[in-house]
């Protein structure tokens, strides 16, 4: 963008911003001659990715703010009236979490669908994720919005869409939004309804304490073992996240009476005083759950991030210790125990991610489950499990590796308090058997294998952020390794070109394209690289198994597959390094 780009589409965006706080922000930004910090809010306008649309919240078309959602929400209302029959009819849910600006984000999205005549379900305080997307369904409303930006730091806000099936939408309608948004005109000229004026014609609608109740309910019936080991110790912790209230009534109402809190970390805190990073798999983000479970003597740490879709668990071993799980052995313990524990549907379904472990696409193998893989992202899950729900099929779980579970069919998006539930129910039922949870994560390994995984990321911040994580991923596709930690490479996924190649043979990928690297390599062992699509991020994917030779103890098996993950991490970074990573990093 030259100089004059740059001063022509800073004049068009004062003149089209609805606040005045931020129009200050950027004029203040000019005045300093901060152009490259200018240069870069204007050249990389937000866009939507994994999970709707997701930025540092500021000035300018790169940020997040009044203007950028007032436009998202002109696109969302130009795609509903076209796209979902009777929207004005059934209605937008309207949700948000605790962070800055949530509320004036939601007010902006509340009063754009009312300005067109479509009725806005909003709650009255911050709300889960999981229970927007439920009550999308569960009011029959055609679409639903919910401001929020997970797990990322506090500087950040967020926009996620999802369609009359409560589920998010896909890129193909993402792209739709997109284009009716651009369309869209300055946010100045986008019509909003004052709320009064909205609620005196129906428009506004407060969304009812009994969606709440049937979210409960629906959560709560997917226990397998209620009333077992329910003297299982509790500690739990919302990350200063809207999710506190509800995930402690869930559990508690599951029979689990003692559930210890973080109180400091209970209620919604948009500056989150106690982390540095809201997010549970961040080191030191449990610190403070961790000595709280220590001090109660608890069983289980259930984490939950701000908007609670995700969760984060440790459980007490036998040596007293307090092993907190990885995203994976989550997902395989929540699979293997919903698959064989209570009554058998037919047609049992479970689903995972490309960058999940395999292992519980084994385990439903043996099992006799229906397994699928989706790209990542709970929209592809969520969206590929309804069409099979469609042909007969019935959703058990599905999950991916950073945090995200299902539990059942209830929410059509991961859903941190349902876990919570599922997961203390697990505790208690293996309390019920003598058993610890780690004994029951044994179990599965001595007769599925050991599963070692690890995820890296590496943050790249700004424009040339950008620049090297293209340059990264185009040199692998460029110049792939032969070998990666001297194990071989049999087999190249490139998800972008939807191709897998192996011994020269090429053949089509079953999945949408993406931006997605997988080294399938010798030994079982496999490395995937991608963009994150909600974070300045590049993130690498390391994956081994190992099974028991003879007289070998479980935890020696862990520590050999460990040490090949680790080898292969270090290899990969260094190849990383190698195709133009260093050129950006610190």
């Amino acid at each position: 963008m030259t100089q004059p780009e740059l001063r022509e589409a800073i004049d068009g965006w004062l003149a089209g911003d609805p606040d005045p706080s931020t129009r200050a922000e950027l004029q203040g930004l000019v005045r300093a001659e901060q152009l490259s910090e200018v240069h870069e809010r204007f050249a990389r306008p937000v866009a939507f990715g994994t999970a709707g649309l997701r930025a540092l919240m500021g000035a300018g078309p790169g940020r997040m703010n009044r203007a950028v959602v007032r436009r998202a929400t002109a696109g969302l209302v130009r795609w509903l009236l076209r796209s979902v029959p009777e929207a004005a009819r059934r209605g937008v849910v309207v949700a948000r979490d605790g962070r800055h600006h949530s509320v004036a984000f939601a007010a902006e999205t509340a009063g754009v669908l009312a300005a067109a005549g479509i009725p806005a379900w909003v709650f009255p305080a911050g709300t889960p994720t999981p229970l927007a997307a439920f009550a999308v369904e569960a009011l029959r409303a055609a679409a639903g919005v919910v401001v929020t930006a997970s797990h990322n730091p506090k500087g950040y806000n967020g926009y996620k869409v999802y369609g009359p099936n409560g589920a998010q939408v896909l890129p193909a309608d993402e792209a739709l939004i997109a284009a009716e948004m651009a369309r869209a005109g300055p946010a100045t000229a986008v019509p909003v309804l004052a709320a009064d004026e909205a609620r005196a014609q129906g428009l506004l609608r407060e969304v009812g304490p009994d969606v709440r109740q049937r979210y409960l309910d629906a959560i709560l019936a997917e226990c397998r073992h209620p009333g077992r080991g329910r003297d299982v110790v509790v500690c739990y912790t919302a990350m200063h996240g809207v999710g506190g209230s509800l995930a402690v009534e869930a559990l508690q109402r599951a029979g689990f009476e003692s559930v210890h809190v973080v109180e400091e970390q209970q209620e919604p805190d948009p500056d989150f005083p106690t982390v540095d990073f809201p997010n549970p798999e961040e080191p030191g983000a449990l610190d403070r759950a961790r000595r709280l479970a220590d001090m109660v003597g608890a069983d289980l740490l259930l984490a939950n991030d701000p908007d609670a879709d995700r969760l984060a668990v440790a459980v007490r071993t036998r040596r007293g210790d307090l092993r907190q799980l990885s995203g994976n052995e989550v997902g395989v313990l929540l699979g293997h125990y919903l698959l064989t524990q209570g009554p058998r549907k037919p047609r049992p379904l479970v689903l995972a991610t490309v960058v999940s472990s395999p292992q519980l696409g084994h385990i439903a193998q043996h099992l006799g489950a229906e397994y699928a893989e989706t790209l990542t992202g709970f929209k592809w899950i969520s969206n590929a499990a309804l069409a099979r729900e469609a042909s007969g099929a019935h959703l058990v779980f599905a999950y991916e590796e950073a945090l995200g579970y299902a539990v059942g069919p209830a929410v059509h998006d991961k859903d941190g308090m349902g876990a919570a539930v599922a997961m203390a129910d697990l505790a208690g039922w293996a309390r019920a058997r003598g058993q610890t949870v780690a004994d029951v994560l044994d179990e599965i390994s001595q007769k599925y294998g050991v599963y070692a995984s690890l995820q890296r990321s590496i943050t790249l911040p700004g424009a040339s952020g950008v620049t090297t994580i293209a340059r990264v991923m185009e040199g692998f596709r460029q110049d792939p390794p032969a070998a990666i930690a001297e194990r071989p490479v049999l087999a190249l996924r490139d998800y972008a070109t939807g191709r897998r190649t192996s011994l020269g043979e090429s053949r089509a990928l079953e999945l949408p394209k993406s931006d997605l690297l997988a080294f399938e390599l010798a030994g079982g062992a496999r490395v995937m690289l991608r963009p994150s699509g909600t974070e300045p991020k590049l993130k690498l994917y390391l994956e081994a198994q190992g099974a028991p030779g003879a007289g070998e103890a479980l935890q020696d098996v862990r520590v050999r597959v460990s040490a090949t993950v680790a080898a292969l991490a270090d290899s990969l970074l260094a190849l990383a390094c190698a195709r133009g990573l260093e050129k950006d990093r610190g």
